[in-house]
């Protein structure tokens, strides 16, 4: 999903990979030799150091991200033959990986004595942590959230928090370069408490805050010691052929032929939770995890990561327009997340819905590759040349939402909630918009969620009925007593609700936050709902019952409404300039040019 909070995906199952070829005995094949000094690629250019102040340097290239560093520096893309390329987490904590290279394959050790060990195409081999070491985490707790452009906010929010009595500072996270002319600038100015604490600390001060200054907060980890390990490189017959330190790096000769991982966990937390054998594009980097065991890292382009990213996201078989629709926004939010998340780790991304679900090659449709093909380095950008965060949800339900409404902050004019309805003669008839909620509800609506062939209309509106006496068990931890009344108290422009005030026998509190209101009733399909109550025929409250429109937070594309516009006519570029308020399609590194030094527009 994608996007902060929780999105809900149009996501199809996936078939399972394709089993190997017999495997040869490995070692009859294998050379080791001293591994050369790594080069500097020449295509990489040094950048400027991050830009934390008001001034902001002439921009240039990131950088590749030092492997050694990831989890404890900076989090930057690497830049290879023009196509950016991202670590991205296949699993973690195993304590041994068993994986085919589909072509012959180099495998380089790392540590005082790097070797290089050719190996043969099909030939299978283990990885096993010996001596694993965890890695050494310092946290601080977060309070608070700002775009790096909203320097009064975060001021205004740094002053309260210390006339309070509490040591607070600023930490820019994030980055900003240019490429081809456009501006890529995720930062954000975080507002911590100081000092770091050990993550536990960390935690009953989070409690103290929640008790004190009812404030809900976040953790912001940081590695104090990184996490140490001896590898060891076993082939098809158990023996150990090499040690490497801390890290493995496996690199096919050809990567479009990709390296099959054995039993790939995935599902992590939720029912489908389960392993298969994958295919994967682009190199293996094995890595020491901050627990000290094993994490299987993909290194692999943006283009590539896309098409095993764009079938998980939204049905293969949909509109060719709306697929390049998803691949556009994709691609954004891919560029919008790095350097943003797992901060403590050593990848940039994680494969699973925290970050974006991806299956790897395993995982690809040809229709979707032709989208990501079609659509090769191409972004959304506003009217200032900046990267808009491409956000989107799978079904609105009639009308997006603002992003102030959902995530809190100041308003994004691309992230403008609107009607998404297909008839555009003009606004709905009077009386019948989500400001009349149960009229809008109950109305057959031209909306392209609904009209679209792949509309579900099970989540396009939706009942859920709660008891009382699930209400109290939901509730019991605001210590408000037996519930006896729920509003909704502020709502955004589609209707979604933005703060729920619960009244009980000892007393009332206020829920904040869509997603907060979401979790609270057991993950509602959306915060666009209204509340009827029920009573038997003495009159006593029996139940609550939510009615709701759509499916995820509802900013950005809708997916399954991109999927109505397109075959309704609308071709890629005029959904998301609907979806992304005036935004524009624009290429990053399109048609194999390299990306090139630029400056602020």
């Amino acid at each position: 999903m994608t996007g902060a909070g929780c999105t809900a995906h149009v996501a199809p199952a996936a078939a399972p990979a394709p089993a190997g070829p017999a495997q040869p005995p490995a070692t009859e094949a294998v050379v080791i030799t001293e591994a050369p000094p790594p080069e500097i690629p020449p295509e990489v250019e040094q950048a400027a150091p991050d830009a934390g102040a008001d001034e902001v340097p002439p921009l240039e290239l990131p950088p590749p991200p030092d492997a050694s560093q990831l989890g404890s520096g900076p989090k930057r893309l690497d830049f290879h033959n023009g196509d950016p390329r991202v670590p991205v987490r296949l699993m973690e904590g195993a304590t041994e990986v068993v994986f085919t290279p589909k072509s012959r394959a180099r495998m380089r050790t790392a540590g005082a004595l790097p070797r290089l060990v050719d190996v043969p195409a099909g030939s299978t081999w283990r990885v096993r942590v010996a001596k694993g070491t965890p890695a050494e985490l310092q946290a601080r707790v977060q309070l608070a959230e700002f775009p790096f452009a909203d320097k009064v906010g975060i001021a205004e929010a740094e002053q309260a928090w210390r006339g309070k009595g509490l040591p607070v500072r600023v930490h820019v996270l994030g980055s900003v370069y240019g490429i081809a002319g456009k501006v890529v600038d995720n930062r954000r100015s975080l507002l911590l408490v100081d000092p770091p604490l050990s993550p536990a600390a960390a935690a009953e001060r989070q409690a103290e805050l929640l008790k004190t200054h009812g404030v809900r907060t976040l953790l912001f980890e940081e590695v104090q010691r990184p996490s140490s390990a001896v590898l060891e490189l076993l082939d098809a017959s158990g023996a150990v052929l090499v040690l490497s330190e801390d890290r493995l790096f496996v690199e096919p000769a050809d990567e479009a032929a990709g390296v099959e991982v054995k039993r790939v966990e995935f599902g992590v937390g939720y029912d489908f939770h389960n392993f298969e054998d994958r295919n994967y594009r682009g190199q293996l980097n094995l890595v020491v995890d901050r627990h000290g065991k094993l994490a299987v890292v993909n290194l692999v382009g943006l283009e590539d990561l896309l098409r095993g990213l764009v079938p998980s996201e939204i049905f293969a078989r949909a509109h060719p327009e709306a697929l390049k629709a998803q691949a556009v926004t994709a691609r954004g939010e891919v560029l919008a997340k790095v350097g943003q998340k797992h901060l403590a780790d050593p990848y940039l991304l994680c494969s699973e819905q925290h970050c974006a679900v991806y299956k790897g090659k395993s995982g690809e449709a040809a229709s979707t590759n032709a989208a990501v093909s079609a659509t090769r380095g191409e972004a959304l950008f506003n009217g200032e040349g900046k990267l808009v965060d491409s956000v989107y949800s799978a079904v609105c339900g009639g009308h997006t939402e603002h992003n102030d409404v959902v995530w809190g902050g100041p308003p994004n004019a691309s992230l403008r909630g609107r009607p998404d309805l297909l008839d555009t003669r003009g606004p709905p008839p009077a009386g019948l918009s989500p400001a009349e909620l149960d009229a809008w509800l109950a109305a057959e609506l031209p909306a392209a969620c609904r009209l679209s062939t792949f509309a579900n209309l099970s989540r396009y509106r939706w009942e859920k009925r709660f008891t009382v006496e699930d209400v109290d068990r939901l509730t019991a931890h605001l210590g408000i007593g037996r519930v006896r009344a729920l509003s909704v108290t502020d709502r955004g422009v589609s209707g979604r609700a933005r703060m729920l005030t619960l009244s009980g026998e000892r007393g009332a509190t206020q829920v904040r936050g869509e997603l907060n209101i979401r979790r609270l009733f057991n993950n509602l399909y959306s915060a666009a709902f209204t509340l009827r109550e029920e009573h038997d025929a003495k009159g006593r409250l029996q139940a609550w019952v939510f009615r709701g429109a759509g499916w995820g937070h509802g900013v950005g594309m809708c997916q399954t409404g991109a999927i109505g516009r397109a075959e309704a006519g609308q071709d890629y570029r005029a959904i998301l300039r609907h979806y992304f308020n005036g935004a524009e399609v624009s290429s990053l590194y399109g048609d194999g040019q390299a990306p090139g030094r630029a400056a602020l527009p």
